[in-house]
Formats: structure tokens, sequence, C-alpha cells
């Protein structure tokens, strides 16, 4: 990072004595949410996957074809932000709308034949690269970590700003 230091102000010192911690907690949030971003996008797995249009392909490769809702409750992303992301992955060939089986009011996603080939390897490579992060910690700090995230997780959708899908739900108890 180049240019002018900026001042620490209304408490963003994250070594003061001063400033409560749960401040400091979401000074680190602030931080390393972004940062963490940037690592994942470096390591995309293959040219044009970012780190959230994996994590979508990734839900049509585990549970097949479905609902946009249903995807953009799973990513915790807005309406318009789901359909600008499948947008763009119609657009690369990856997924193709299709109509439901039994009802013609709703569109599914699905990954193309030629996505789903490529996706089953890439999803695994992409994760292995962008976790060796938490190489840094011991089993027992990953595990402790992951359990308090996972606390954050529960917080946030009790106060309705992150809803849990059944396909995250799902996704969690087959991996768990």
């Amino acid at each position: 990072m180049t240019g002018k230091k900026l001042k620490k102000t209304c408490g963003s010192d994250l070594e003061s004595k001063d400033v409560p911690l749960k401040h400091k907690l979401l000074l680190l949030f602030w931080t390393l949410g972004p940062a963490f971003t940037r690592w994942a996008e470096s390591h995309h797995a293959q040219e044009g996957l970012t780190p959230q249009r994996m994590r979508l392909s990734e839900l049509l490769f585990d549970n097949g074809p479905t609902k946009m809702a249903d995807l953009r409750d799973a990513l915790g992303v807005t309406a318009t932000n789901i359909t600008a992301l499948v947008d763009a992955l119609e657009k690369d060939g990856i997924v193709e709308r299709v109509n439901h089986a039994t009802d013609r009011r709703i569109t599914l996603i699905k990954l193309t034949a030629k996505a789903h080939k490529t996706i089953q390897f890439g999803c695994t490579q992409f994760k292995d690269k962008v976790s060796e992060l938490f190489d840094e910690f011991s089993a027992a700090e990953q595990e402790q970590f992951f359990k308090l995230l996972k606390k954050m997780r529960t917080a946030l959708v009790e106060r309705d700003v992150l809803e849990v899908s059944d396909i995250q739900e799902q996704n969690e108890e087959a991996r768990v």
C-alpha cells in the first residue's frame, strides 16, 4: 500500500487500552473481511471464477438446479447481486436458466455440462489453496475459530441480517 498514512481516529487503534475489546473486534473484521476476499481472489482456480462465483457454482454442483431466491439466501446477497452473478456465469457458459418441470412460473439455475466437469476439480483445488491461510492455526485453534464464527453467524441470523437457507443447512450437515 502506498500513499499517506492516515491518522487513527474514533478509537481505531487496536493496541489502545482505551478502546473496548468489541470495538477492536469490529475493526479487525472490517480490515480482515476485504483482505481475505483479496487473498481468495488471488487464487482463482479458473480464469473469471471469483470466490462468489465459485461458491454459487459449488451450490449448484452439490444441489442440482436451484431457484435463484434459494441461491440468493444461501450466499447472503441481494436479489440484484444474485442476478448479476447468474447473468455473468450464464454469459461465460457456466450456468443456464431452465424451466421448472411442473411450475412454469419458476426458473431454475443449473450448471452446464461443460461447467459440471470443471467445477468438481476446481472447487476443491481453489478451496485447498485459499484455506492454506488457516494452516497458521493449530487444529484445535481452527476448531475453536470455526465454532466462534458459527456462533457469530447465528447471531446475524437471529437479527435478520443473514438468512440460512435449506441449501446451506444441508451443506453444513454433510461437511461437519
